[in-house]
């Protein structure tokens, strides 16, 4: 069972957890940290935490509109097929991590301006494995950890995606094998993100990575799911071949809600530089324009793509580019 900032130990989260955030300055950002919300300077992971060790953390990365936490319980669902698949214990209720969640949020949003928003980020790992410091226990024997966290999303770093429209880069890295690491996993062992995003920072510092996979078929960026527009349809990649986004689940809906025509199929580079347009969905921007992809600019943004932003502005009733560019 979950547990509040300075409950008693076993003491339910609700009204006995509310208002004790009063323990610490309200200018300083709280993160809730193995059953306890602690200053999050204070936040941290042991050394000997299988996600250092290993890698081994499966992650979240969601976000408010006014304040408030948008598809929460589809990202909960996520995270626990994600932890079920990479086999990391997830022993909490959903119902317990949302209420974290939303005390997590509204504590923090109180020190923000009414017009920013919150990127609201949870993970969990195996926990400590004891052997490493000469203790008692082995990777998995532990309890798991568990993190929250947030911060203000940080506006300048989506700005040029919208003034100048996503600049995009296919590396040598290649994206995992599903063999590997199924691509339905949200985690951190992100290494080759890491060294695709550096290899295409030495060549381009607005760009982003773009990976393809084993044969040679795009899969997606670190940053969000990729699409392209062929002939008034979108086209997605096979959802088994890329994170299933939350976001690219949005932009489905609002497709159908559109009349506009999307479906998934698998395709290389040479047939996206043949697409009408492109474009990026991703949880922290809702959804971008690409304008060019290794060397072709592609009308930006076109007519299925600014569609698609408006009906995203509508949908969470914030105009979310005027956000981002007045932030």
């Amino acid at each position: 069972m979950l547990t509040g900032c300075h409950a008693p130990r076993g003491g339910r989260l609700g009204s006995r957890t509310r208002g004790r955030f009063q323990c610490w300055a309200m200018s300083a950002p709280l993160a809730y940290v193995q059953g306890r919300f602690v200053p999050q300077s204070e936040a941290r992971l042991p050394i000997h935490d299988a996600g250092v060790v290993y890698g081994a953390t499966v992650t979240e990365f969601c976000r408010t509109f006014r304040h408030r936490l948008f598809r929460l319980g589809d990202h909960l669902e996520r995270f626990r097929q994600g932890c079920a698949a990479a086999l990391v214990p997830c022993p909490w209720a959903e119902a317990d991590l949302a209420a974290v969640a939303a005390q997590l949020v509204e504590r923090n949003a109180a020190s923000i301006a009414a017009t920013d928003d919150l990127a609201l980020i949870f993970f969990a790992t195996p926990g400590p494995i004891g052997y490493l410091l000469g203790q008692p226990g082995a990777a998995g024997d532990g309890e798991p950890t568990l993190v929250m966290h947030t911060f203000p999303l940080p506006w300048v770093r989506y700005r040029r995606f919208f003034v100048e429209g996503v600049a995009l880069v296919v590396p040598p890295v290649r994206q995992l094998p599903a063999g590997c690491l199924e691509p339905r996993i949200k985690h951190r062992s992100r290494l080759h993100w890491w060294r695709a995003d550096q290899w295409v920072r030495r060549h381009d510092p607005k760009a982003l990575a773009l990976l393809l996979d084993g044969d040679g078929h795009v899969t997606e960026t670190a940053l969000a799911n990729f699409c392209i527009v062929r002939g008034g349809t979108v086209v997605s990649p096979p959802r088994d071949s890329i994170l299933d986004g939350i976001s690219l689940r949005v932009t489905a809906q609002l497709c159908r809600q559109l009349g506009i025509p999307m479906s998934e199929a698998p395709f290389t580079l040479p047939e996206c530089l043949r697409a009408d347009e492109a474009f990026l969905t991703g949880t922290a921007f809702c959804l971008a324009g690409v304008r060019w992809l290794n060397g072709r600019e592609f009308s930006w943004p076109g007519p299925v793509t600014q569609k698609l932003m408006e009906a995203w502005a509508g949908l969470v009733g914030l105009d979310y580019v005027a956000q981002i560019l007045g932030g």
